[in-house]
């Protein structure tokens, strides 16, 4: 009897973690193309951004493509920074669209990875204690928990797995994602467009636009304002409501 149910072990394991094992074996064999590529070709960091950047910047489809690339660069770990200060040297203000676009896109795909990968985990209320209890927070306060975080920019791919990791209602993640990441994204981009176009900044010609620069610095003010407000009200809501008593 036993030998028979132990030809059914391997099957069983595969059922449940084989999806898991063929995203991870995609994962392995995105990443290292990426950097089997750079090292062949002998190029650097900022070589691979120079020449995605001559690519989008002159293709009647630079738009769509780096939306597309912004949507999968969380499986190459490429900082989300660096893809939104370009879309302001390459496409100027406009580029705020194609960014928040993109990375909401590139959002969701890390937060799928993370869900995938964190399938199972913290399930268990009597063994994770602490940590199940924070994630059930989490859960119950997806959107404004998210929120704050976008707001006060915290790293965005680690906001992204995480929420995917402690598998967060995926509605409100998005929605705050989508609300939360603006300001940043707006700032950013016109933190990029404030130093004239890529074609200037390759050519040496670096022209800083006061204006733009100001008003990217503000908005981060006012974003970081906002996600105080915010919390501020999630505290007092959080706070038991004591009724007084008639005398």
């Amino acid at each position: 009897m036993n030998s028979q149910t132990d030809r059914f072990v391997p099957s069983h394991f595969f059922q449940r973690h084989g999806p898991k094992l063929i995203a991870f074996v995609f994962w392995i064999t995105v990443v290292g193309g990426y950097y089997w590529y750079t090292r062949q070709n002998g190029l650097t960091l900022e070589d691979s951004v120079y020449r995605i950047a001559d690519l989008l910047a002159n293709s009647l489809y630079g738009p769509l493509l780096y939306m597309v690339l912004y949507a999968i660069r969380p499986l190459v770990f490429f900082p989300a920074t660096v893809l939104t200060l370009l879309g302001g040297f390459l496409f100027g203000p406009i580029g705020i669209i194609y960014t928040i676009i993109g990375s909401n896109a590139s959002a969701m795909v890390a937060f799928g990875v993370g869900a995938y990968f964190g399938q199972g985990v913290l399930e268990d209320k009597d063994s994770a204690g602490i940590m199940q209890r924070y994630t059930q927070r989490m859960r119950n306060n997806s959107f404004e928990t998210v929120l704050i975080m976008r707001l006060i920019f915290l790293p965005y791919d680690l906001v992204n797995y995480a929420a995917g990791f402690l598998r967060i209602n995926w509605k409100a993640f998005l929605a705050a994602t989508a609300i939360g990441s603006v300001p940043g994204t707006i700032s950013f981009v016109l933190l990029g467009a404030s130093f004239g176009t890529l074609n200037e900044l390759l050519a040496g010609e670096i022209q800083l636009n006061p204006v733009t620069a100001v008003a990217s610095i503000l908005i981060i003010g006012v974003s970081i304002t906002l996600s105080r407000l915010i919390k501020k009200r999630e505290s007092s809501l959080e706070q038991p409501h004591i009724e007084e008593e008639p005398a």
